[in-house]
């Protein structure tokens, strides 16, 4: 017999090969005597027949692999030169030099198992903290229906009465915020035109290569970024339609024609990648060169700076800093924070009202055989990606933002459980979200693993506008014995 023939740990199949009995092919298309079971021919048309040797192209090879799992390949692998089994044995007559790993997968696999066992037994620990406290909710919201029953025109009228307040506290939220927002944008172009006023001086004392107030077509033609009709030259008649179709401009002139150059020119000064900033000597080295060697007389500099109402462009590199136009808002001054306090306060007080009106809907959720998943009733999970911002709203909806601005698409509303019949919380199912261009409406399967955490883990697009999301939580977790009992499944191999 050969190596691996009738080691057989797969229950589904070893129950078919009783070695002091006539074999049936597994297709069932004929029997044959037990000792021409492995003998290197192929009887079997599937193959069957022939479990530990490669004369069956169709048939599988079962890998002992003692301490490790046990597993078939396809015989056409057995003696190519290749180890698949991490016990050697399917290369037993190809001369490969295959080493033994079983033992260390086994150990690596344990120490997995472990680790999962521990992260089953802390989250199965958290479920049974979860079931409690849903149990307790649950008396709650009893009573809040009873109460809801009892008093439902009232509570209707209540929760109308604060939407009104709400309402009525968001419009000068609303306000005081669109006039904060303006105030700064107002700002930020103040800014701009400082700085692109400043940008304008210094181009103008760059362009001026002969100092004389003036900024020429030659000087312009010296800068081949400016070239308008891509031909990597700017010629005389390119030159002048830059300068207003006149031949040279003073400083007010140029003020009129910067808006034909600035998006076009580069300035002489401009940062260079490789250049590395100076050191203090070297910048008072340079200072006493420019005080040496500057073409413009000093009075003359100070009439060109002061036409602009900007200082002179600095003479040595300063390391970069950010652009006004990038930072962030400014706070909100104490008048508009109160408004807006105020307004939140009665959203808030508006949102407790009329989940209390809809608690009759919470109620008749499916959170659970123990009410265990309540606890992620009207709560949200986000998860950023290089791109986008996904939020999970278990039993609402999911939904993806670009992470840099835009608008959210819907991803899904909340449909039903669509896990396996022996266990359905395991997959969540959100449908009828946005459609897509010229397809179908975005849907996203939520995947549940156990875990200490509640956190959405990952997230895929793996068909067109379906999306899979991966959702860790202690609500799923399962006693621990069933993981615990596989980390001894090894031992008998």
């Amino acid at each position: 017999m050969l190596p691996g023939s009738l080691k057989f740990r797969a229950e589904i199949f070893r129950q078919f090969y009783e070695e002091n009995k006539p074999f049936t092919c597994l297709d069932g298309s004929r029997t044959i005597p037990f000792d021409r079971v492995n003998d290197d021919y192929c009887d079997c048309r599937d193959g069957s027949d022939e479990p530990g040797t490669a004369a069956c192209p169709n048939g599988s090879f079962h890998c002992t692999n003692a301490g490790f799992r046990p597993t078939f390949i396809p015989s056409s692998r057995i003696n190519d030169g290749i180890c698949d089994c991490c016990d050697t044995t399917d290369e037993y007559n190809s001369g490969a030099k295959c080493e033994n790993t079983c033992k260390e997968l086994g150990q690596k696999e344990h120490e997995v198992l472990q680790k999962m066992a521990e992260i089953t037994k802390e989250g199965f620990l958290l479920k049974q903290q979860l079931i409690q406290e849903a149990k307790n909710r649950q008396q709650e919201k009893q009573s809040k229906l009873t109460e809801l029953q009892n008093n439902k025109k009232e509570l209707e009228e209540k929760v109308e009465a604060l939407r009104t307040v709400k309402e009525t506290a968001e419009q000068p939220e609303k306000e005081a915020k669109e006039l904060h927002l303006k105030a700064w944008e107002e700002q930020k172009a103040i800014i701009r035109a400082e700085k692109d006023k400043a940008k304008m001086a210094e181009a103008f004392l760059e362009l001026d290569d002969d100092a004389d107030g003036f900024v020429a077509v030659a000087e312009l033609q010296t800068h081949a970024e400016l070239d308008t009709d891509a031909d990597g030259t700017v010629s005389e008649t390119e030159a002048q339609g830059l300068l207003g179709g006149v031949d040279h401009v003073d400083t007010a002139s140029f003020e009129k024609v910067w808006d034909n150059i600035k998006d076009k020119y580069v300035s002489e000064l401009a940062d260079n990648d490789s250049e590395q900033y100076p050191s203090d000597d070297d910048v008072q080295e340079e200072e006493e060169e420019d005080e040496e060697e500057d073409d413009y007389p000093e009075e003359d500099f100070d009439k060109v700076r002061k036409s602009f109402l900007v200082q002179a462009p600095p003479t040595v590199k300063t390391p970069p800093k950010k652009d006004e136009d990038e930072e962030a808002m400014p706070p909100y001054d104490d008048e508009t924070r109160v408004l807006i306090d105020a307004a939140q306060k009665a959203r808030d007080n508006f949102e407790e009202s009329e989940r209390a009106l809809n608690i009759e809907k919470e109620i008749s959720f499916d959170f659970g055989p123990d009410s265990e998943f309540s606890y992620l009733y009207s709560q949200c999970y986000e998860l950023t990606t290089s791109e986008y911002i996904y939020k999970l709203c278990p039993f609402n909806r999911v939904s993806q933002k670009p992470k840099y601005g835009g608008s959210e698409t819907n991803l899904g509303t909340w449909g039903t459980w669509a896990g396996p019949e022996d266990n359905k919380y395991l997959l969540m199912k959100y449908e009828h979200g946005t459609g897509c261009w010229q397809g179908p409406n975005r849907s996203t399967t939520v995947k549940l693993t156990c875990g200490k955490e509640t956190t959405v883990m990952s997230t895929s697009e793996p068909s067109r506008c379906e999306y899979l999301m991966e959702f860790t939580t202690p609500a799923v977790c399962q006693e621990p014995e069933a993981v615990i009992s596989s980390l001894h499944g090894h031992d008998e191999f």
